[in-house]
């Protein structure tokens, strides 16, 4: 009687197995090329500063040429973040099920994100061929080649997902999602008449209930906007769905977005040449010998490094190892740290590089210029509001056992953290100064980072490398998705009449520009909670910029105000997703870290409403 089922298991073995195989294979087939297109990018933008500010020979063809490999950057990074389960998804709700229903949830995420993807192909498709005719100005060649990424990462991302559901060992799992999908999707098909009837109640329906329920069952949040704005177009409007793939390309290929990769590898490059760490050695020299006083280095640093990588969770893994390991000796419980390295997180939002300072530059046209200069006090300000929370929790510290730093000593660690403590103010004055644009100063900051680790610092592991580029990839192309379907959604809201509908209403408030903000900042807390701040931005970016210049408040000052707000939502638990990325890191159980977090997030709030009610924080600088 024994036989069947272990016959079963070994079937199931041998089915398994080469399936593994494969998508292993397909891992690698996909991880190769992008990596070397994050590479590829470093050199074209680097090679035409240096061409143009150094030689003052231009290279014409250098932005063209990086735009196009970019979309591909950016499809192929998608497909790589769905590979390895990166894409952005709400864990909340699922996180608290049981395992069986977290798997069969796995299941309807999967099958979810596989039917956006085989509907949206066949009009990607169109969309390249539509391009064949067009040639680029510069290269002279048909635009095409760049189009053509959109339906090659849209198919491996389906042979990504099949792959997974294939290699599924519940089949009553996947057999369940595929029919509850052919479900939902016919019986939407067969109301189409009634929707078309519903006029801007379909924005309801599509937007808000269809996203919900798909971000709380833990979709990806790309492919719940890009499922919402394909059923809510093609079942209650005639417009072709080639068009929303226009606007998703749109979204994707903006040249300013290219900072964010960079970025995101500036950020690893300096963990992994000390960087990071020299300047938190040099923090902790001037402060670790006051109460609380590796808690300020804590703060300080991450404003640092917020300044110089732009991605929280680059920031997060450079600055907890170094630090945690005697915090926790000083006798600082792991829910306190994990406490306070979430609200830096959401402090830092708007330190300069900040991947969400590029983005809303990116959508609502204001100059990056301008952002990177107005988001550099607000982090300051918050920072010392969360200093008088640690002064206040570390009264009592007993730093008996710690020895002062000698005069000798701090200038050793300054020297040696100089090099790096410069690299923020060469990445803006390289901007201010117009030596490199918003998205080429990464390359400059990723040359300088390169050299200092291979010249100063001795700490440059070339195996590294390969890891850190597929690493970079995989984060972009999760982010640089659902700014894609982002847009696409931002737009059908446009197309609906909503935003002028919503500029009525927030322009008719009463209060004016006071009650605006407050309403600004709830909106943005909640939405940085659910959505994150990048979808959010770009979603309500280019509604609200415009009625926040009608009611009087610089666009600048409302771009810091919401910044914060989604940052005190992104990591506010239980739903921020920062603050789970921030318990990660520190590898300490959420459940430690909430009531510690509390008095931190009043601390937030309190910073965030110093910036909103008082706009010299934000553009006194300007």
């Amino acid at each position: 009687m024994a036989t069947a089922p272990t016959q079963s298991k070994a079937s199931s073995s041998a089915r398994v197995g080469p399936l593994r195989k494969l998508d292993r294979l397909l891992g690698i087939a996909i991880a190769v090329p992008t990596a070397a297109l994050v590479l590829v990018e470093v050199f074209v933008l680097l090679g035409g500063v240096v061409s143009r500010y150094v030689f003052h020979h231009p290279i014409i063809w250098s932005d063209e040429l990086a735009s196009t490999l970019f979309l591909w950057l950016a499809m192929l990074g998608s497909a790589m973040a769905l590979h390895r389960s990166e894409h952005m998804r709400m864990t909340a709700f699922v996180g608290m099920l049981s395992p069986p229903m977290r798997l069969a949830l796995d299941v309807v995420a999967t099958v979810a994100g596989l039917a956006f993807l085989l509907m949206i192909l066949p009009s990607a498709y169109d969309f390249a061929t539509d391009e064949i005719p067009v040639t680029t100005p510069a290269m002279q060649i048909s635009d095409a080649w760049r189009a053509a990424a959109l339906p090659v990462g849209f198919a491996l991302m389906i042979a990504v997902a099949v792959a997974r559901l294939l290699a599924v060992g519940n089949s009553r799992h996947v057999f369940g999602a595929l029919l509850a999908a052919a479900l939902v999707g016919g019986g939407l098909y067969f109301l189409q008449p009634t929707l078309e009837d519903l006029g801007n109640l379909n924005l309801v329906i599509f937007f808000v209930g269809i996203v919900a329920c798909l971000v709380f069952a833990g979709v990806p949040i790309a492919f719940a906007f890009g499922l919402a704005t394909f059923g809510y177009q093609a079942l209650t409007t005639q417009t072709p769905i080639v068009v929303v793939v226009g606007r998703i390309e749109e979204g994707i290929s903006n040249l300013i977005l290219l900072s964010v990769p960079l970025f995101v590898f500036l950020g690893l490059l300096i963990e992994m040449t000390g960087m990071a760490r020299a300047m938190v050695n040099f923090l902790a020299s001037l402060l670790g010998h006051v109460r609380g006083g590796l808690s300020y280095v804590l703060i300080g640093a991450m404003y640092l490094v917020s300044g110089i990588s732009g991605s929280k969770a680059a920031d997060m893994a450079a600055i907890a190892p170094a630090l945690f390991p005697e915090m926790k000796a000083r006798g600082s419980k792991p829910g306190e740290l994990v406490a306070l390295l979430a609200a830096t997180g959401a402090q830092t939002e708007t330190i300069p590089p900040s991947l969400v300072l590029i983005t809303i530059g990116s959508v609502t046209g204001v100059s990056i210029a301008s952002l990177f200069t107005g988001g550099l006090l607000p982090g300051v300000v918050v920072g010392a509001i969360l200093c008088l929370v640690v002064w206040r929790r570390n009264r009592s510290e007993d730093l008996s056992h710690v020895t002062r730093a000698s005069a000798r000593e701090i200038g050793r660690t300054f020297v040696i953290a100089l090099p790096a403590v410069a690299l923020p103010f060469v990445i803006r004055a390289a901007v201010i100064e117009g030596v490199a644009t918003a998205t080429e100063v990464s390359t400059i900051g990723i040359a300088y980072a390169a050299l200092a680790g291979l010249l100063i610092y001795r700490r440059f592991d070339w195996r590294r490398i390969y890891p850190m580029l597929v690493d970079t990839a995989s984060l972009s192309g999760a982010i640089l998705l659902i700014i894609g379907a982002a847009t696409s959604m931002a737009w059908s809201l446009t197309q609906s009449g909503f935003s002028r509908d919503l500029a009525h209403a927030m322009a008719g408030l009463p209060g004016g520009v006071p009650t605006f903000l407050l309403v600004s900042i709830a909106a943005f807390v909640v939405l940085g909670s659910v959505l994150e701040g990048i979808p959010a931005v770009v979603l309500f970016g280019p509604l609200l910029f415009p009625i926040a210049k009608q009611v009087g408040v610089h666009e600048v000052h409302y771009a810091m105000v919401i910044i914060l707000a989604m940052g005190v939502g992104l990591f506010a638990p239980p739903f921020g997703v920062g603050y789970y990325a921030a318990c990660a890191i520190s590898r300490v159980h959420p459940d430690e870290g909430l009531k510690p977090i509390v008095g931190y997030m009043i601390a937030l709030l309190v910073g965030l409403l110093l910036v909103a009610f008082v706009p010299w924080i934000s553009i006194g600088f300007l």
